[in-house]
This record gives C-alpha cells, sequence and structure tokens, in this order.
C-alpha cells in the first residue's frame, strides 16, 4: 500500500510530495488508455492559445454523448408533446454537464486516475463490482440508443431494412481501429468535424422551421409543472439521463490523460483550467443541438397538433410537408448517421476505460467493442423483431432513463473524491463547489426515485 503524494502550492516549485499521512494504493501498473496516455505534447513556452489548442479535443468527444440519438428521441419526444416546456430541462442538464465534467477532468489531471481506477482503488472489491455492473449497464444503456439511432438513420438513407441496419452496426468497430491506429488527434478531429456538421444541419433546420421566440426563450424557465406531470417527469428524466451521461464522467477522466502537461502545480493548474475550457465549449455547442432539435419538434410537429412525434422515423417522414422544404429531410437523417456514428467512438473508448479501470483487467479494443455491441444488438433486433419500428423510440427513450437512474452511483463517487483533501490536495473542491456538487446529485438520487416510485405505484384516477 503507497502512500498519497498531496500536492500542495508551498511544494510545486519542487513538485510533487508526500506528507505521510495514508492515501490509495499506488496507481497501477498501466495507465488509463496506456495505448494513447501522454501522447500529445503541450509546449512549455510560446504564446498561451498554442498551450491552449494542445488541450481543445477531449471535450468534443465528451460532447459527442451529449448529443447522440438518445438526445434525439427524448429531445423530438419532448418538442412534439409539451411544446417548447422543457427546454428549460435542456438547459439544467447542459449546465449540470459542463459541472459535473470539470469534475471529472479535474480529478483525472490531478490523481492520474481515471474515475474507475479511483473507485477501485478507494472502495471495498464488493462495492467496486457493484459499481462496475452500474456502469456496465449505463454502456449497454447508450449502445442500444446508438445502434438503433444508427440503423433507423441507415434505412433512411439507403432504404436498408432495420434489423439489418442493427446488425450491421457491429461492423464500425473496424472504423475505430482504423481511427485509434492513425493517433488520437484524427480521433478528435474526426469527431469536431461530424459535431461542426450536425451543427449547420439544424441551424438550417432552425431557419426554415420558424419557431416562435418568445415561446422559445420562456421555455427556458423551469416550472413545477414538469414535476407534477408524470409523462412531462418521464421524458424529462430521459432529457437528463441522455444529456449527462455516466459513462461520460468516467471517459472524461481518462482522455485528458492523454495529455503530457507535466507534474508542477502551476503545469497540473493550468492544465485543469484549459480542460474546463475545452469541455465548456464543447458542451455549450451540445446545449444548441440539443435544443435545437427539441425547438424544430415544437414548431413542426406540436404546432401542427402532431403530439405524439416520438419515432424518429416519423419525423424525417413529416419534416418536409410540414417545413415546406425538400432538403429538410435528407439532411436530418445525415444529421443523425453524424451523431451514431460520433457515438460508436466515444462508446468504445469509455468500455475500455470501465473494464480496464474497474476490473484491472485490458481486453483487446475490438473484442471490447464487439462485446459492448452484442449486448446492445440483442435486445434492439428483439424490438424490431416484435415491435417493428414503432417500438423503437420507446426503447430510446427507456435506455435513457435507464441513464439517468445510473447517473447517481457515478456523481456521488466523483463528487466524494474531489472533495476529499487527501486525494485532491491544493484543487481539492472549495465549500461553494461541494454545496453545489452534493445538492446536484441529492436532486437526480430523489427525481430518479420519484420516478421509479410513480412509475411502480401510479395514483388511482
Amino acid at each position: 500500500m503507497g502512500k498519497q503524494e498531496i500536492l500542495t502550492e508551498a511544494n510545486a516549485p519542487k513538485g510533487v510530495s508526500g506528507d505521510g499521512s495514508e492515501g490509495w494504493r499506488l496507481a497501477p501498473g498501466r495507465p488509463s488508455l496506456s495505448e494513447v496516455h501522454s501522447t500529445i505534447h503541450v509546449p512549455r513556452g510560446g504564446p498561451a492559445w498554442r498551450r491552449l489548442l494542445a488541450f481543445i479535443g477531449p471535450g468534443y468527444l465528451i460532447a459527442v454523448g451529449y448529443m447522440d440519438p438518445g438526445n434525439w428521441a427524448t429531445d423530438l419526444g419532448g418538442g412534439a408533446a409539451f411544446n417548447y416546456k422543457l427546454l428549460s430541462v435542456v438547459l439544467i442538464s447542459s449546465l449540470m454537464a459542463v459541472f459535473l465534467q470539470a469534475l471529472s477532468a479535474k480529478l483525472g489531471i490531478v490523481t492520474g486516475r481515471d474515475l474507475a481506477q479511483a473507485c477501485r482503488d478507494s472502495y471495498s472489491k464488493s462495492a467496486s463490482i457493484c459499481l462496475w455492473i452500474s456502469a456496465e449497464i449505463a454502456i449497454a444503456a447508450c449502445d442500444v440508443a446508438e445502434v438503433i439511432g444508427a440503423a433507423i438513420a441507415l434505412e433512411l438513407l439507403f432504404g436498408l431494412p432495420l434489423i439489418y441496419g442493427v446488425v450491421l452496426t457491429a461492423a464500425d468497430v473496424l472504423l475505430v481501429l482504423a481511427l485509434q491506429h492513425r493517433g488520437f488527434r484524427i480521433i478528435e478531429a474526426f469527431v469536431i468535424t461530424l459535431i461542426g456538421t450536425m451543427m449547420v444541419i439544424f441551424g438550417i433546420e432552425l431557419f426554415y422551421a420558424k419557431p416562435n421566440w418568445h415561446g422559445v426563450l420562456t421555455g427556458f424557465v423551469p416550472s413545477m409543472e414538469i414535476v407534477r406531470n408524470h409523462e412531462m417527469l418521464y421524458i424529462g428524466l430521459g432529457i437528463l439521463g441522455a444529456t449527462v451521461m455516466p459513462h461520460n464522467l468516467y471517459l472524461h477522466s481518462s482522455i485528458v490523460q492523454t495529455r503530457r502537461f507535466g507534474k508542477s502545480f502551476e503545469q497540473i493548474k493550468e492544465a485543469i483550467k484549459h480542460s474546463y475550457i475545452d469541455s465548456t465549449i464543447a458542451l455549450t455547442l451540445a446545449l444548441f443541438v440539443n435544443a435545437a432539435i427539441l425547438i424544430v419538434a415544437a414548431a413542426a410537429f406540436f404546432r401542427a397538433g402532431m403530439h405524439n412525434v416520438a419515432e424518429i422515423q416519423d419525423a424525417y417522414k413529416l419534416l418536409t410537408p410540414l417545413l415546406g422544404v425538400s432538403i429538410a429531410t435528407p439532411l436530418f437523417a445525415v444529421a443523425l448517421l453524424a451523431s451514431g456514428q460520433n457515438s460508436t467512438l466515444t462508446g468504445t473508448l469509455a468500455g475500455q476505460v470501465i473494464m480496464e479501470g474497474f476490473l484491472h483487467f485490458q481486453m483487446k479494443p475490438w473484442m471490447r467493442r464487439m462485446v459492448s455491441r452484442l449486448i446492445a444488438i440483442i435486445p434492439a433486433v428483439f424490438a424490431v423483431y416484435v415491435y417493428g419500428e414503432k417500438g423503437l423510440s420507446n426503447l430510446i427513450i427507456l435506455s435513457q432513463v435507464v441513464l439517468s437512474v445510473q447517473l447517481s452511483f457515478a456523481v456521488i463517487p466523483l463528487i466524494q473524491f474531489t472533495s476529499d483533501p487527501k486525494k485532491m490536495g491544493a484543487f481539492v473542491n472549495g465549500i461553494a463547489t461541494r454545496a453545489v456538487g452534493w445538492t446536484m446529485a441529492a436532486v437526480i438520487a430523489v427525481l430518479n426515485a420519484y420516478l421509479v416510485w410513480t412509475t411502480l405505484f401510479p395514483a388511482k384516477s
């Protein structure tokens, strides 16, 4: 058992030194995502903007999880059913995401551990196994949304039957491997390109949708109706689960370590600051995409009295007649395909981080991806076979609610670790950050408990 090294500003010029207090076990023999760990150089001198650019990238890989096909289903359903009212949930979820991803990045930079490694090094074996199972459930739920979203996009663009599209998505592991072998910066560039594609497409969709901008602004103001209305709360928690994804907290704490930023106090401080900037900008772009999907759904479907449009395929078919422009539907499908492919990349990395971190067990990336995909493909194939197209969006929304329920099992350890001075030293959370974090964790837990209770024991009319 090793001694925890405490970083303080006083000892910063000499680097990290121990204070003799008992801490975590020594870092594992292999770092998180060892094949890309510390592979991106951060310049020591030169202008500040060059050092900032060296940190740009991880935030966009994280942002991908905030605009995946699961978000599409929940945002489309929310906009069609409740007009602009759930925009406040999109906004609050995005602010929560910015806060939690900042803590995740700080944990990885300061401790040299990802969140999964931190859990394994801090909790008992049985507790770690339980958290690992919870994280794997979250990965499987997310993968279900990715598989179905990609299959729907292939059907809309090329007429490929859904069940074949679901099976074909297993082959996207080849794309991941091809990009990984070319370096982590290539993966980041690919992801940023696809995010840019989605932003442009939804900018065009917004232009043609001509939403009620007063209603849009009003929708960003929270309402108690969201909590009182069970259906609205169900979609709202789906949006929360689709936005603040538990596996993203594990992933971010790992991929920030791809930067070779040094170990002095000032270097770590700068790395934290630049990572905050990176993730905040990226998640703001994700907020735009999510809000745009919901606004387009409200403007096109709710306004036309089509309150039950929750199926992505129905949205695709109705956009052209409702918006009056033929380009709306193919753009919609292209953006969906970009969303699914982006999510594929981050899902692969997150699955690898979670398995290696909790179990200290290395599995080849292609094998880990195939296992993850098979877990997702089985329920997706079952849904297509039994329910046909009409059951898919319900399955996507359910998967996002499952993600929301799993969220507490990642958020609570993250806040606990970053609030512990023995683990974080000078970079421990301040009083205000701890208060916000624990309040956030409590709200997530209470809302999910309320949803589960009201689902199992609905009020009698």
